[in-house]
């Protein structure tokens, strides 16, 4: 046995010192290029910035992102933009990424005395533009009417309480007043939005936007690519300008020196953007998608559902082949799945095969194929509603197109402020407009038409969730302080959870929706 030397115990290792830093002022693909040399050097983070310079970060990118597909490295460079003047209809469609932080405007702290708004190009037809701004401004007319009227009535039913500020009384009565008016707001109706997302996010945000139907969204998926590839925006550039125009008097050398590092442009993912293009797979599967689902569907009515809308287990390939075809109809889950359950699996295959018949060698999977999950809500709400619950990305989310075809929600306060009849004949003269103007020979009109619809009409879409999504946004959402609109919905899918699995919907907590609010602790 060789000889063991036991005389000296080995010496203790040293605790490693652990370095954390924040990093600021560098370009937002450059971190991700220091960021994912981690995997790739021994280098640390700073001396990685110290040696990189733009060309190489480029290189860099082209090589691993692009050659080797090495797509997470995108998911390091990060990105500020905001967008501007927007349809609140173009709103959603850039917000509806699963991987998306931002925030957009709410219509509670706007101001719609001056109607501000998209317009369609209606394929150029003066009559249907003309027909399509009548109806916009009686929209925005009427918004400013009935919230002067809900505020009215809500003031005189609400007296102010003694230790209540009048300024605080009325802000909130208004608050409460705009949420039963904004039913009223077309899609049309402009607002603004502001996103931080990765160059990865971004990079199939601009494709899916570039591959819609709708010009205004093309539109964004164009302008997103050039805010991307362009300067952005300094906040300090005034400053900065200021700064080195003063060291240049003093001494123009030093002027000359130092103004790469004041006034240096930069341009946010110039490279990770670059092969954005629209998507040939989300466009041909979508139109024969939209194919299969009339063929399907030819001469079925749309049968009445409920708001909400808890689903069956069911096998994976009938949940994939009624997911593909849901998203291209107007119909309730259950409806189109009916048919699909009555066809032959070769049939069924075929739907699916559909689905992924276009995928290129860089597509991901459309998102019908993220299935199995056991909680699955058919939801039918306000198109106001939605917007909140849009925002619990964590879900997977199928929409179908707006339409009129499943009516309009009205709030209970119509009816108590003497409102309920003015707004009923507000939302007919919206259903003939959009009629009039789907029947025009104008190219597009049925689709531009869309615009028109009020937050107030109902909009179908299908929420995929774990059970601690489904708790999250039943806790979150039947608060008191939150809109009466989803707060329903919340309830509705409290309930059905309840019904279904009473053991574990006990934990969930929940505000009972049916008890009073008090208006003024909202």
């Amino acid at each position: 046995m060789p000889h063991e030397n036991r005389s000296r115990d080995p010496k203790p290792a040293q605790p490693a010192t652990t370095s954390v830093y924040a990093i600021y002022g560098v370009e937002p693909e450059v971190q991700a290029y220091a960021m994912a040399k981690y995997s790739r050097s021994a280098l640390s983070m700073k001396e990685s910035l110290r040696e990189i310079s733009e060309q190489r970060a480029e290189k860099f990118l082209n090589t691993y992102y692009f050659q080797y597909g090495h797509r997470s490295i995108a998911d390091l460079a990060h990105i500020a933009m905001a967008i501007e003047r927007l349809s609140i209809l173009a709103a959603i469609a850039v917000v509806d990424e699963q991987r998306w932080d931002g925030q957009e405007r709410s219509t509670r702290y706007q101001d719609f005395s001056h109607p501000d708004y998209y317009l369609p190009d209606f394929g150029g037809s003066g009559p249907a533009q003309r027909r399509f701004c009548d109806t916009i401004d009686f929209l925005f007319g009427e918004y400013q009417t009935i919230s002067a009227r809900v505020f009215g009535h809500l003031r005189e039913r609400t007296p102010r309480p003694i230790d209540m500020k009048q300024e605080t009384y009325e802000r909130t009565l208004r608050a409460r007043a705009f949420d039963v008016a904004r039913y009223l707001l077309p899609l049309a109706t402009n607002t603004s939005l502001g996103q931080i997302v990765n160059a990865r996010t971004l990079e199939s945000q601009i494709s899916r936007l570039l591959s819609d139907r709708f010009p205004e969204v093309r539109a964004l998926g164009e302008s997103l690519k050039e805010a991307a590839r362009n300067p952005a925006y300094n906040v300090n550039g005034y400053a900065l300008r200021e700064l080195w125009e003063e060291i240049r008097a003093r001494d123009d050398g030093w002027g000359n020196n130092v103004y790469d590092l004041l006034m240096k442009e930069v341009r946010p993912a110039p490279t990770l953007v670059k092969y954005a293009e629209a998507s040939p797979y989300l466009m041909r599967s979508r139109d024969e998608l939209a194919a299969a689902a009339a063929e399907l569907m030819a001469g079925a009515a749309i049968a009445p559902a409920p708001p909400v809308d808890l689903l069956d287990d069911e096998p994976l390939e009938i949940e994939i082949a009624t997911t593909l075809l849901y998203e291209h109809c107007a119909y309730a889950y259950r409806q189109i799945r009916e048919r699909v359950a009555a066809l032959g699996a070769a049939e069924r295959r075929e739907i699916v095969d559909l689905g992924v018949k276009h995928r290129g060698d860089h597509d991901e999977l459309l998102r019908a194929f993220s299935a199995g999950q056991t909680l699955r809500f058919d939801i039918l709400m306000d198109i106001g509603g939605f917007r909140d619950l849009h925002r619990h990305r964590r879900c997977v989310q199928i929409h179908q197109a707006f339409t009129d075809a499943h009516g309009y929600e009205s709030p209970e306060e119509l009816a108590a402020a003497g409102l309920r009849e003015r707004y009923d004949d507000a939302m007919e003269r919206v259903h003939g407009a959009v009629a009039e103007l789907k029947h025009t020979a104008a190219e597009d009109a049925g689709t531009d038409a869309v615009y028109l619809l009020p937050l107030a009409f109902r909009k179908r879409t299908l929420f995929k969730m774990d059970l601690a999504e489904a708790a999250y946004i039943s806790e979150l959402r039947t608060g008191p302080a939150g809109h009466f609109s989803y707060r329903r919905i919340a309830y509705l899918m409290y309930e059905a959870v309840a019904q279904r699995y009473p053991t574990l919907a006990r934990h969930f907590r929940v505000t009972d929706v049916r008890e009073p609010v008090d208006l003024l602790k909202r």
